[in-house]
């Protein structure tokens, strides 16, 4: 099973990855101004990923989704990506870059599997 591990940046602002059981990185936050933010990204992660829809936005014919949703996108560099979307429509987290479609497909369901995942003790300003 996979963990979300909470680090603080050198800007002092708190983000989170979530972790697959081999320790690679398969989502990750944008920046928040307190843990308790990261914490509550965590629990919009956790609430939402397990049943999102997948949209392809590569695709020749987008099928598109109500929110919340995994959306998948070419990044500049030609690598496959994804981004889960809230409810709200707010971006929660992104994956790293793929080099296949299939792959990235991967990383979504890993997501998916993973969404209930413990979140790591640590990750505060004075440690």
């Amino acid at each position: 099973m996979g963990k979300y591990v909470i680090k603080v940046a050198k800007n002092g602002k708190y983000h989170f990855n979530l972790l697959a059981g081999n320790g690679e990185p398969i989502l990750s936050s944008q920046m928040y101004v307190a843990r308790k933010g990261a914490v509550k990204g965590i629990r919009s992660v956790m609430k939402n990923a397990p049943e999102a829809p997948v949209v392809d936005l590569t695709a020749k014919t987008v099928v598109e989704a109500k929110n919340p949703k995994f959306e998948i996108y070419e990044g500049k560099d030609g690598k496959c990506y994804f981004r889960l979307i809230a409810a709200n429509a707010k971006p929660i987290g992104r994956s790293e870059g793929y080099n296949s479609l299939s792959a990235c497909k991967n990383g979504i369901n890993s997501v998916k599997k993973n969404a209930e995942a413990e979140i790591e003790k640590a990750a505060k300003k004075d440690e």
